[in-house]
């Protein structure tokens, strides 16, 4: 059952009375149960469609298409509701785990206050006590210690890895259909991290919710999610499983940024890096290619015409110099 589903979303910037392209023409599903991942540099226009996703998307910002979540009544265009029903959905049905949990969190409020908050703001007739017992539970079952002592502890006094544990115990304290986790490890060290992430498949399972992450780590979704979609200055590039993307990625910045992974048979020698940057919100047109500037097998076409999004089973790629007619093999080799 698809749980989430963007068709033809894009997302523009207005600055002085200009609208600048963010995101655009996106489309991704995710099923329920499963854990996908969105990948791309910074600046690639991650954040603000996850942002999007939760309608916290900023006010001078112009939105086409549709976003729907799956309901009771089948599923609901996000981009349709209005104030009041995002609070009704937010924290209940859709949820987001941040990158900096230290930003996330009210400094000034204790952290068993804040994670019952959310109990209390989406489930009716549940008493304090009650609620308080469940938040107790739920940080358990996050693996944080001395819960009793930790309800009553504000964020300061945690770790960086217990406090990203209080963000997850708090994202799915209301058992989510969708959960959105934005650079979740980003932050912590190469031990929370690996904790972190073995938390989020076990609660994945645990709850069958549906999965979004977001990274720029192509490690670290290896060992989370079954597929994976590439963004590129606000388009999707390219997507599929994650082990076919690895092993044999069609387009060149995927290319480059599997080639850029550290690997032990690589030792001694330099890392390899994509050469340039992505191109800012100002620089970017629908005029060729977005990354036809750092690819070095860009021709007058990819200058001039924006590629398709080419779909051929479970994979999907947008290079004009790509062809699945020539099988699955890297033509650009």
């Amino acid at each position: 059952m698809i749980e989430f589903r963007a068709e033809h979303f894009s997302l523009d910037f207005e600055h002085e009375k200009k609208w600048y392209p963010a995101v655009t023409d996106f489309n991704m599903h995710i099923d329920a149960g499963e854990m996908v991942a969105l990948i791309g540099e910074s600046g690639c226009g991650k954040s603000i469609t996850a942002l999007s996703m939760i309608g916290l998307q900023p006010p001078n910002t112009r939105i086409m298409g549709h976003m729907y979540l799956n309901g009771e009544n089948g599923p609901e265009d996000l981009n349709e509701l209005t104030k009041k029903e995002w609070t009704s959905i937010r924290g209940r049905r859709i949820s987001m785990i941040f990158q900096e949990p230290m930003t996330a969190l009210n400094p000034l409020i204790k952290i068993g206050k804040q994670v019952r908050e959310s109990l209390l703001t989406h489930q009716k007739g549940i008493s304090k006590k009650e609620a308080k017992s469940l938040v107790l539970e739920q940080l358990k079952s996050v693996g944080l210690p001395d819960v009793e002592d930790l309800y009553d502890c504000y964020p300061h006094q945690l770790s960086g890895g217990q406090r990203q544990r209080v963000m997850i115990a708090m994202a799915f304290i209301n058992n989510p259909a969708l959960l959105i986790a934005d650079e979740p490890t980003t932050a912590l060290d190469v031990t929370i991290q690996t904790q972190i992430m073995d938390l989020m498949r076990q609660m994945n399972k645990k709850t069958n919710t549906a999965i979004l992450l977001i990274s720029h780590d192509l490690g670290v979704v290896s060992r989370l999610c079954s597929r994976v979609y590439i963004m590129y200055a606000g388009r999707i590039v390219e997507n599929g499983p994650v082990d076919e993307i690895l092993t044999n990625p069609l387009h060149p910045y995927t290319k480059g940024l599997v080639d850029a992974i550290p690997d032990i048979t690589k030792r001694g020698k330099p890392l390899k890096a994509i050469p340039g940057s992505v191109p800012g919100l100002y620089a970017r047109s629908n005029t060729g290619c977005g990354f036809a500037e750092r690819c070095e097998y860009c021709t007058n076409k990819c200058q001039k015409e924006v590629p398709p999004l080419v779909q051929d089973g479970g994979r999907a790629v947008a290079c004009w110099n790509k062809s699945f007619d020539s099988g699955r093999g890297n033509t650009h080799d």
